[in-house]
């Protein structure tokens, strides 16, 4: 005897509009934008938020710089030179007092002539918090003294230690984020308007159009990058000011960045105006600058963004690469490779090791923009 199989086709009456009848959260879904389905994915990248956080928290405070530091970029304490990081402490002997540093003794040892210091553990010094502290320029533009935290009146406040001129690592390493972060999105903004620009016409065209953007692109490919950027910075005028010499770094890195994008738009392109809507808009007369704009860029400006999001860390340690060897930006303008090249001294690294502190940054700045990345690349994916 065989089993009766179960019946799973409703005998409801049929409703040829039932299917227009979504719920709320169907029709939020079904109606929602390319963008907000993306960030709904992202959303779920939870190592992508948290670099995404980090990464926003860094470039909004390169705004207010002089604000949040204690001292100012070029603040020197010639009797505290190569200080140690001072730590912050809440409680003395048990009671507490509140965020303060101890003082610090200098003493000489005799036997490896090097500066050593000592907490005095009578001498409590607050922190100020609100005060008024070094006067700066806001921007160079406005005087001022507002800072967020000082050191006590007559006291040193030494978060990161100091330099071999006696100013404070830890500002001037905020100081250098203000440099490091936008050459990276002024680089990328001019190669992905080379990458784009380019490999949009090279794609759209095709033909001997494409074939000499290709040999141009396999050329710089060819090139080593590294002495290529060594041979453009050192050919840099040395009678240039400091905001000349950066925006000739910029400029270096954004015109050696661009081939890769270019050859990612160009293949893309190459699909994409074979379709429908492509040959419509031409066949109405629309310009091949508005096609490509309006039309085929927007179908994949996602890919674009999470592929521009990896870019910028190339260009963050390309710019860190080229202070450090001395050929990229230097004193008195403040970078993070430009501090670095206090560590280029073994010695010093050896007896000072908080001269090493601003490759941290570098390394944070490059993974935020990494995991931030992977997260923009994986919300992109039609099909994730």
């Amino acid at each position: 005897m065989t089993e009766r199989l179960s019946h799973f086709v409703s005998d409801a009456p049929f409703d040829p509009h039932a299917i227009e009848r979504l719920t709320p959260e169907q029709e939020r879904f079904y109606m929602a934008s390319q963008w907000r389905m993306m960030w709904w994915r992202l959303k779920r990248h939870h190592l992508a938020v948290v670099a995404g956080v980090i990464l926003l928290f860094s470039y909004a405070s390169i705004a207010f710089v002089e604000i949040l530091v204690p001292y100012d970029l070029h603040t020197r304490n010639a009797s505290h030179i190569y200080a140690p990081p001072q730590r912050v402490r809440m409680f003395h002997e048990g009671e507490f007092i509140g965020p303060f540093v101890y003082g610090t003794k200098q003493k000489l040892d005799l036997v490896t002539l090097t500066r050593g210091y000592v907490e005095d553990r009578t001498d409590i010094q607050r922190i100020r918090f609100f005060c008024q502290g070094d006067a700066y320029e806001f921007w160079g533009l406005i005087p001022g003294r507002f800072h967020l935290f000082c050191p006590a009146e007559n006291g040193t406040l030494f978060l990161l230690g100091t330099d071999r001129l006696g100013r404070d690592m830890a500002s001037r390493l905020v100081y250098g984020g203000r440099i490091s972060l936008t050459v990276g999105l002024i680089g990328i903004s001019l190669s992905f308007l080379l990458g784009i620009t380019i490999g949009g016409v090279a794609g759209y065209f095709g033909g001997w159009v494409d074939n000499v953007v290709q040999r141009i692109i396999e050329v710089l490919r060819s090139l080593p990058e590294l002495p290529l950027w060594m041979a453009l910075s050192a050919a840099l005028p040395v009678t240039w000011s400091p905001i000349l010499v950066y925006f000739g770094i910029t400029i270096i890195l954004a015109l050696l960045d661009w081939p890769g994008l270019a050859r990612a738009v160009r293949s893309k392109l190459l699909a994409l105006r074979e379709e429908d809507y492509c040959a419509a808009a031409l066949l109405m007369g629309a310009k091949p600058s508005r096609i490509i704009g309006r039309h085929l860029l927007p179908n994949f400006m996602s890919h674009l963004i999470a592929s521009a999001t990896l870019s910028i860390p190339s260009m963050i340690l390309a710019e860190t690469a080229l202070s450090f060897l001395g050929l990229g930006l230097r004193p008195p303008v403040t970078s993070w490779g430009v501090l670095l090249t206090e560590a280029q001294n073994i010695e010093a690294v050896a007896l000072y090791p908080w001269l090493l502190l601003p490759m941290v940054p570098v390394i944070v700045t490059v993974l935020a923009f990494n995991f931030l990345g992977d997260g923009l690349r994986d919300a992109a994916d039609p099909y994730a």
